[in-house]
Order: C-alpha cells, then structure tokens, then sequence
C-alpha cells in the first residue's frame, strides 16, 4: 500500500511539474505588461515621444537612437537594446534603410505576440525614398493613428485613454500645420538649399524650392564627399546668392559641410541647423519641430 502511494504521489508531482513547465515556456498574450505597463520599443526617440504621448502611464517606452550628438547612420544596437525588444510588444521601426539594426534585434528574438510597426509602410514610402520620415509633419498624425490602435489591441482595458492621447496629440499638431501653411501662403516657391534631404519632407510640405544638386545631397548622407561638378554647383547657388536659406545637419558634419556653410554665412544667406533626433533641450517632438519651422519663418522673412 505504501509503495502504492508513493507511485501516485510520483505521478502527481510529475503532473504539477509539467504543468509549471508548460506555463512558463507558454507565449506571453499581448496584454501581458512589465509592472502593469506596456512594453514598447522605438528605433528613434522622436517616435518613442509621439507612443509616450499617446500611450500615457500605461505604456514602458524605450529608445534606442537617443543621443542628439551622434550620427543615426552609425548607430550600433547593443545587449541592452537587444533585451528591449524581446520583451516589447509593440515596436516602431522608420524603415526605408534608416534604422536597419532594429531588424536584426527583431531576427534575434522573434514573436508571435509582438506588434511591429514600420513607419515607411504606413506612409507608403518605397526603399530609396528619403528615410527622414519624421519632419513628414502632415503625415505625422496617421503614424500617430497606428500606433494607437496597437496599444488598443494589445491593452483594450485601456482603448479610452489611447483614443484621448490620440487626439491630444493631433490637436497639438494644429499650430506646427499653422506654421507651414503660413510659409506656402507667403513664400511658395523660395529658393532654399540643405546639405543633405534630413527636412525634405518639410520644404516640399512648405512648397519651397530646394536647389542642392541631388548627387551632392545624396553624397553627403552617405558619408562621401561630392563629386567637383557638383561641389562647384552648390557653392555657386551661396556665392551667387541664388537661395535664401541653407538647412544643414547639425549631426554630421564634414570639412565640405562646414565649407558650405561658413560660405553661407560669408554671404549673408540665413542658416538654419536641423537634427536627426530630438535633441535633449527639447521636451517633445512637437517643441522640436515647431522650433525649426519658427527659425525658418523668421529667416524667409528677413
């Protein structure tokens, strides 16, 4: 009888033991969250803001590209960034080349129950397209809509509190829209010029005319220097006073753009510094955004 006990009393210990197993090996559901909060991973801190803003207290984000100093082109993701994203359930990808470390972070631990979400795809942009998304501020609002209705599948117990933060966001959007139409209305058609495409989105949205050469552009954004037809081209658009303002990348600088623009400033032509990221002074994208586009204004108006 004893011996017999012991056999069932094995038999149910192997049950419960299985039973742990299976649990623990089992796929955490969307709606499971780290102290109560959704796990969410951005590429880039700009997108990291806008799901902060939108998600509130119920969302854990972290960004990857945060330093204002460095140049995006060159990050490396580390151990860190590899264990945010196993443990994320919603993540924000640029796409179109911009951020090509978060696919291998997301190769390295891939999941049934993680939402991915690749800007480029919701915009429609196709590969060789300028990646610079983010200054797409007419097109910010529907990244916004997308990352809204992640979080609400993944955490419908709060779909009120996504859905406020949602408008929230779009309405503060109202002023920086204000501000570009503002610069179509009275200076459509302006001459400008960038040391590389970073606010593209931004001067086409304003109907400005961006004369940089594409070859010297496209050189500079892949770290190469310009070929000397069109070096020639772009310093006799600033000596020629043939724009009114150079954009240049505050965050990766060569020798050639810093030639450029010190003969900017040489002849009196406004120069206005943009970034990859938002810089740490600033407190969300929208402050960011609407601080370029107020310098903008300001130098099209003197």
């Amino acid at each position: 009888m004893k011996r017999k006990w012991q056999l069932i009393s094995g038999i149910i210990a192997l049950i419960i033991l299985i039973g742990v197993v299976v649990w623990l090996a089992k796929p955490a559901s969307l709606t499971q969250t780290n102290n109560g909060k959704l796990n969410v991973v951005a590429g880039e801190n700009f997108w990291g803001d806008i799901a902060q803003q939108i998600g509130g207290n119920h969302v854990n984000v972290t960004s990857i590209i945060t330093d204002p100093n460095a140049d995006p082109h060159l990050y490396e993701s580390n151990a860190q960034n590899a264990a945010a994203v196993a443990s994320a359930k919603v993540v924000i990808v640029n796409g179109v080349g911009y951020d090509d470390f978060m696919s291998k972070l997301l190769d390295a631990s891939q999941s049934n129950n993680r939402v991915v979400l690749t800007v480029a795809d919701i915009l429609g942009v196709s590969e060789g397209s300028n990646p610079h998304l983010w200054y797409n501020i007419p097109k910010a609002g529907t990244v916004a809509g997308k990352i809204a209705d992640a979080f609400i599948a993944a955490d419908p117990a709060h779909k009120s509190d996504y859905q406020n933060g949602l408008s929230a966001f779009d309405q503060s959007l109202q002023p920086l829209l204000n501000t570009i139409n503002q610069i179509k209305l009275h200076y459509a058609g302006t001459a400008v010029a960038y040391t590389e495409p970073v606010p593209g989105y931004l001067l086409a949205a304003a109907d400005l005319d961006v004369k940089t050469p594409e070859g010297f552009a496209k050189s500079i954004e892949d770290g190469d220097d310009p070929s000397p037809a069109d070096t020639q081209t772009m310093d006799a658009l600033i000596t020629n006073k043939s724009i009114k303002v150079l954009l240049y990348n505050s965050q990766a600088t060569s020798p050639v753009t810093e030639h450029v623009k010190d003969l900017a400033k040489q002849a009196g032509i406004a120069v206005i510094g943009v970034t990859e990221t938002l810089p740490s002074n600033e407190k969300h994208y929208q402050a960011w955004q609407q601080d370029q586009l107020n310098q903008l204004l300001s130098a099209l108006e003197s």
